[in-house]
């Protein structure tokens, strides 16, 4: 089975990400305008001694949240604490860890947007007021006891901005959502990674990489082990324009950057549902994979890539997709008219 070139990491490859991450705002790749406010931020915090305000980053997986937030402890020469929000179920969780942060410190919650109720109710007053209420007890004895919290910068990072509530969301003094990559950009980081792993790589196996990566560099970053892999075992080590489209045909990575999931979703979807419309549930059973998996890794790729669109009455291949399959769409399938169905 080949591996999926998901932007979702697990731990082996957040440890090899970390090896190419970049230490420094100067460093960091596209999202210039981004970068650029974020330079703003820091340097005007730094001028007057305080913290800057708190950050939040929106966007996809992989385009570079975490790194970011350790990018703006950097910066600040502060320690930094990270965390998650499906991890802090209960206020107290929270509060310990707030608790235990010295002056100037990082705070980054990873996927904010799910954290809990309590917790981030507890959070509002300590990103105002640097101030914690802990209640000790339970019912009318209850006593909640005023914790003082040393000056911080929250970071939060979502993949689901929507879902943050309107509370938590007005009291960020910074918001930022990241873009995909360029081409331009992931030719520019696939070389510094592979100089930071010393893997000699031409600008043709470069853009044969950045050409399927999805505009994510975690995911560049990860077909690019992959390739120096086969360039080690199966050629003279070099990244070549050959070798890295030899390489990806092996893990299933097209010229697209579609991986066996993807296509076996967009192949049910023609062969199996003539094209749709067809639910979401019913298209995870007939490629075995749970409906998150579909809805949540394959279905944004595909629907930016124009392969399929999403209706009032389902999922539909468009003619995009019936024609990367090798296949003609009936009479009447037409990109334009399906995504005018969905709006």
């Amino acid at each position: 089975m080949s591996e999926l070139v998901s932007a979702a990491a697990d731990d082996d490859d957040l440890d090899a990400e970390a090896s190419v991450r970049p230490r420094r705002l100067a460093d960091f790749i596209a999202q210039h305008r981004v970068r650029d406010q974020l330079d703003l931020l820091l340097k005007g915090a730094l001028g007057r001694g305080a913290p800057p305000d708190h950050i939040l980053l929106s966007g996809p997986p992989g385009l570079g949240k975490t790194t970011l937030a350790n990018i703006v402890a950097a910066e600040l020469g502060a320690g930094i604490r990270t965390t998650s929000g499906p991890v802090i179920e209960r206020s107290g969780d929270l509060a310990a860890i707030l608790t235990s942060l010295a002056p100037g410190d990082v705070l980054f919650i990873d996927e904010i947007h799910r954290i809990a109720k309590p917790a981030e109710e507890l959070l509002y007053s300590a990103m105002e007021d640097f101030r914690v209420d802990v209640v000790v007890g339970k019912g009318p004895g209850a006593t909640a006891i005023p914790l003082d919290v040393e000056p911080f910068t929250l970071v939060g990072a979502t993949t689901r901005a929507g879902l943050l509530s309107g509370p938590m969301r007005d009291r960020f003094g910074f918001v930022a959502h990241l873009d995909f990559y360029s081409a331009a950009d992931l030719d520019a980081l696939l070389h510094r990674s592979a100089r930071i792993l010393g893997v000699p790589i031409t600008d043709g196996g470069a853009a044969e990489i950045a050409g399927r990566s999805r505009g994510t560099p975690r995911i560049a970053n990860r077909l690019l082990r992959r390739v120096r892999d086969y360039a080690e075992v199966r050629a003279d080590g070099v990244v070549t324009e050959e070798t890295a489209r030899a390489a990806l045909q092996v893990y299933d990575v097209d010229a697209l950057g579609l991986d066996r999931l993807d296509r076996a979703v967009l192949r049910a979807l023609i062969d199996s549902f003539k094209g749709g419309p067809v639910g979401l549930s019913t298209l995870a059973v007939a490629v075995g994979e749970q409906s998150d998996t579909v809805e949540e890794v394959c279905e944004p790729f595909l629907v930016r890539a124009g392969l399929l669109a999403r209706t009032p009455r389902g999922r539909v291949a468009t003619e995009a997709g019936w024609s990367h399959l090798g296949k003609t769409a009936p009479a009447g399938v037409a990109q334009g008219d399906l995504f005018a169905r969905d709006a």
